[in-house]
């Protein structure tokens, strides 16, 4: 087995963000000044760049074809998540076009200017070209096109909140990219019977996203079960306490046995440097795998809520969908329908079984159950709705022809009755008919599972599908 990364906190690797800015040497004779100020300005943009909280490979100003070659090298030896090509001023293709050719990473070109405006009456030739970064821009884009390169770009100025918003959009998709590009995702059990929307070609995975899917046995887990100890048990039943409120229907025998399949979990994590994990075992009569399955609940939502994604019933891609929404800040929790209320125009959903507990809009709430609607065993199962606010369910489709599809809706979690039997269940008002966006929804081809996340994550969302060159939708 792969070294741990340990049970206490997810894989936090900073995205990587290649630097480099430029402009056409020529000027430097001609124009003395021009080079300091656009260099001053470089350095403004590296350092809000830091602020991105992403590690940053910063290979300076590059003047000509030459020194562009021998940034490209250096940033093709960093594996970058992405590249940014700061356009200063007027520059030639040639020397970005080797950059994004050598570095295998996703280019995004910037053009900010030094303020909002020159001042027309008094700027002479060197004053403007320190605000001529949009006149390459069209040359680059063409020339990225023509060698097969997609690029994007954000045109603004150097303090414009608007253009840093957008950056940082695009560096947070790249984050979100590399987690799929180097993850490790645990798929374990087998898949519930008959649910053919939500089974997934294994080999898409890297094919569509990069990274490994490790295929696990429900005995990878009893075996870490059976070793749990009953002061680790006893830790973990404290953990619980102080997340969870607990309804008078817990058992206490059900508690401690799923605070021990917690610990396990955690060990089954860290052993297999897991990244996420889908699941599901049917079981029969109570036999250990039974109630393995069964007891799951809580700690999968405690590896959730720590960012590192677990979804029931097999869903592979949801657990990815949960994965995507939690490296963007959205939290992402494991959901389905659950009903329409047309009285008040919001769409229930949620899920019974594992859930975002960093995202719950109260304490979330432990509820025993006797049994589990639709599947085997018995235990307890957490019980919360979505902080109130802007959402967005986010799922992943997988198409006929094996593309992968990114869907999207953005909507409010609001007030309102819940039912209390042990699911998650958010009311999300999609400013519209529940019914027509229901339909609208489903005849996308999107499976029964999703995740649903925190804040408006469209743009993001859109980001990281450029960025993985996969369609994007949204409802």
């Amino acid at each position: 087995m792969r070294a741990s990364k340990g049970c206490t906190m997810a894989n936090t690797r900073k995205v990587r963000v290649g630097l480099v800015a430029g402009g056409l040497g020529a000027y430097w004779p001609q124009f003395p000044d021009l080079l300091p100020q656009l260099q001053r300005s470089a350095t403004r943009v590296s350092e809000r760049m830091r602020e991105l909280d992403a590690e940053i490979v910063d290979v300076g100003f590059i003047s000509d074809a030459q020194e562009g070659a021998a940034a490209a090298e250096r940033l093709r030896a960093a594996d970058c998540d992405l590249i940014v090509g700061f356009l200063t001023t007027y520059m030639t293709a040639t020397m970005l076009v080797p950059i994004a050719q050598r570095s295998g990473a996703p280019v995004l070109l910037i053009n900010l200017q030094p303020t909002e405006s020159m001042d027309h009456e008094t700027f002479d030739t060197g004053q403007w070209l320190a605000y001529c970064g949009a006149c390459p821009l069209p040359e680059m884009a063409n020339a990225f096109q023509r060698c097969g390169i997609p690029f994007r770009s954000v045109s603004g100025y150097l303090e414009d909140k608007r253009a840093w918003t957008k950056i940082g959009g695009w560096v947070r998709a790249a984050a979100a990219r590399a987690v799929l590009r180097h993850g490790r995702h645990g798929l374990m059990g087998h898949l519930y019977p008959g649910m053919l929307d939500v089974s997934t070609d294994l080999t898409l995975v890297p094919a569509n996203f990069g990274g490994h899917v490790e295929v696990l046995e429900f005995d990878d887990l009893r075996v870490r079960v059976e070793r749990v100890t009953d002061s680790e048990a006893a830790d973990k039943r404290a953990e619980t306490e102080k997340i969870f409120d607990f309804a008078d229907s817990v058992n206490e025998t059900d508690l401690d046995w799923a605070c021990r399949v917690a610990v396990g979990l955690d060990r089954l994590v860290a052993d297999f440097d897991l990244d996420s994990l889908a699941y599901y075992h049917r079981g029969l009569d109570g036999e250990t795998h039974e109630r393995l399955g069964a007891g799951m609940i809580l700690g999968a939502s405690l590896l959730t809520a720590r960012g590192i994604p677990a979804a029931g019933e097999y869903e592979l891609r949801t657990s990815l969908a949960m994965l995507i929404m939690d490296r963007l800040g959205a939290g992402g929790s494991f959901t389905e329908f659950q009903a329409l209320d047309f009285l008040r125009g919001h769409v229930e959903m949620g899920h019974d079984g594992p859930a975002h507990l960093a995202i719950s809009a109260r304490k979330p709430l432990l509820r025993g159950l006797g049994v589990y609607h639709g599947k085997r065993g018995w235990g307890v199962s957490v019980e919360f709705d979505v902080r109130h606010g802007p959402v967005t369910a986010f799922g992943i489709i997988q198409r006929r022809g094996g593309e992968f599809a990114f869907l999207a809706s953005e909507g409010e979690t609001v007030d309102g009755p819940h039912l209390r039997i042990g699911n998650t269940t958010s009311r999300v008002d999609f400013g519209r008919d529940p019914g027509e966006w229901t339909d609208d929804w489903s005849a996308t081809g999107m499976s029964h599972h999703w995740a649903l996340g925190t804040g408006h994550r469209g743009a993001e969302l859109k980001a990281l599908a450029h960025l993985l060159d996969i369609d994007y939708i949204q409802i």
